[in-house]
């Protein structure tokens, strides 16, 4: 069957789907409905064929969910920005979703049977919590969210997950006041622990960026630990996340009675500094990645702790060359996770306790598969809804390899 993209379909919304979706069948063709709740009969126009299945919309929900309710982000759904693809959803029900999304993905991909929920962070508030965003600009000057899947932007900048300071004046052309982004920059926008706000522009081809308010260098606090992280690295862009995660990181830590540790995929050594408490002076602390700017705020930010050693290179050839093992390691990768050849070295010299945190279902779950092939046990895995309004996650496994299992 061919179908037009102006026509429209009546279908009913099945269960959630990795990516924001739930899933319908038309003539026995699965299709992704974004904007829609499980059991909920809706009105769908297809935005893509895949051949094996299709890509659709809501345009209209004829029998609504009672988790369903007014948008909490006036921006995005269908034909606005693809921001907070379930902010239409009730907070406690979109955790809920989330939560079977995630043991979903575990049994299929990860073959493990896992029945939790998903947690919030600090206060769990849903709203202005995001202290970093990306926006792009636009040929007429002014900066925007993309649409879902598409290159047109949304000019209007109060999303739901953003306090208004984060925004606030950066709606119109020639707002800064000396340098002035160009069409095709990306705007890096972060709002510091101390409140301060940055802006820096990048764009393809043009080396490093240019700081158009602010120093470029947010300043972000842990405790009494002060980091300085460029606008345009890495840092968890809930407010309350660093601190959460650190805590967990060195309680799942300290009863190891650790004395070697890897911080992988460790950007600017969040995690480093929550290990070193647990090794102490005399122990070690390595923190590897690739960014060159994060290395940077490493090596400044815990200069006070000899026991850390900041290596600025790829994880996988780092694992390759080491003489030895440690006693922890924790990843951090990105959203692809970290993948068999990192899984098989880390494996292959013998840590016998892995911390690992993923930000995509599907990727977190096949690496718990791989971790499991390689003779590690799952103690536990805990789920945050860190990304409030969205339909993403984050995922912290705690993992000890099996006695007399080998890799």
């Amino acid at each position: 069957m061919t179908i037009e993209s102006s026509d429209t379909l009546v279908l009913r919304a099945g269960s959630a789907a990795n990516g924001g979706s739930c899933v319908a069948r038309h003539e026995g063709r699965v299709v992704f409905v974004r904007y829609s709740l499980p059991g909920e009969l809706v009105r769908v126009r297809v935005t893509s064929d895949r051949g094996a299945y299709w890509h659709a919309e809501a345009l209209e929900v004829l029998e609504p969910s009672v988790d369903r309710i007014t948008p909490l982000c006036s921006i995005a759904g269908v034909d606005g920005a693809g921001c907070c693809d379930l902010a239409f959803v009730e907070p406690a029900a979109a955790r809920l979703i989330k939560a079977q999304v995630v043991a979903n993905q575990l049994q299929r991909l990860g073959g493990y049977g896992w029945q939790g929920v998903a947690e919030p962070l600090g206060t769990g508030a849903v709203r202005a919590w995001r202290t970093r965003v990306r926006l792009d600009v636009g040929a007429d000057g002014r900066a925007g969210f993309h649409r879902y899947h598409s290159n047109d932007l949304v000019t209007d900048l109060q999303c739901g997950q953003l306090p208004v300071a984060m925004t606030a004046g950066l709606e119109g052309p020639s707002r800064f006041a000396g340098a002035q982004p160009r069409a095709g920059d990306r705007l890096h926008v972060v709002l510091d622990d101390d409140g301060h706000r940055h802006v820096v522009a990048t764009a393809r081809g043009r080396r490093g960026g240019i700081a158009l308010e602010g120093t470029g260098e947010s300043v972000q606090r842990v405790g009494r630990r002060v980091w300085q992280v460029p606008a345009t690295g890495f840092w968890q862009s809930h407010r309350d996340a660093p601190e959460f995660y650190s805590e967990l990181v060195r309680r799942w830590a300290q009863d190891c009675e650790a004395k070697r540790a890897w911080d992988l995929y460790g950007g600017a050594g969040l995690f480093a500094a929550a290990l070193a408490e647990v090794t102490g002076e005399d122990g070690e602390v390595v923190t590897v990645d690739t960014s060159r700017a994060a290395s940077a705020a490493a090596r400044s930010a815990l200069a006070d702790l000899p026991q850390v050693r900041v290596v600025c290179d790829s994880v996988r050839r780092v694992l390759a060359g080491v003489a030895g093992g440690a006693d922890i390691a924790v990843l951090d990768p990105p959203r692809a996770g970290a993948g068999r050849p990192v899984i098989e070295l880390l494996a292959g010299v013998g840590v016998p306790r892995v911390i690992h945190i993923g930000c995509e279902a599907a990727a977190f779950a096949r690496d718990i598969s791989l971790y499991r092939a390689h003779g590690y046990r799952v103690e536990s895995i805990r789920v945050f809804d860190a990304f409030p309004l969205t339909h993403h996650v984050e995922c912290i496994a705690l993992l000890e390899k099996v006695a007399g299992v080998r890799a």
